[in-house]
């Protein structure tokens, strides 16, 4: 389960820094700014955006279940590897618009949280 659990802060390192960063080169002097001011960004970035600030939204729970699950000795390790490999597609999905696939694969990484909190109960 450890590594399921560095596997997703990498990619939260990932999308949350490293891809809107990648996104954004164009700007590299308001990267490099105290970013007072707002700037233009690309359709892709603000994409990239919202999916960032939807992995924050769920990866406290899951890394809660995934530590639970530790401390319990409970193996819920497949429902994880499926959350974890659900929010990698997910990424793409979105920066390319393909909103049906992408509130598919978020609605099944959401019921592969569910699964994972009822093999706790």
């Amino acid at each position: 389960m450890s590594d399921i659990i560095i596997y997703s802060l990498a990619l939260a390192l990932a999308q949350i820094w490293l891809l809107p960063m990648f996104l954004n080169l164009n700007n590299t002097a308001w990267l490099l700014s105290n970013r007072d001011d707002a700037v233009d960004t690309s359709v892709m970035h603000q994409r990239a955006a919202r999916a960032s600030a939807n992995l924050q939204a769920s990866l406290p729970a899951f890394l809660a279940l995934c530590l639970l699950s530790m401390q319990m000795d409970i193996d819920i390790t497949t429902s994880a590897t499926y959350w974890l490999g659900l929010r990698i597609i997910y990424i793409p999905l979105y920066l390319f618009g393909i909103s049906m696939l992408r509130s598919l694969s978020w609605m099944a990484s959401v019921a592969c949280m569910v699964h994972m909190a009822m093999q706790l109960v």
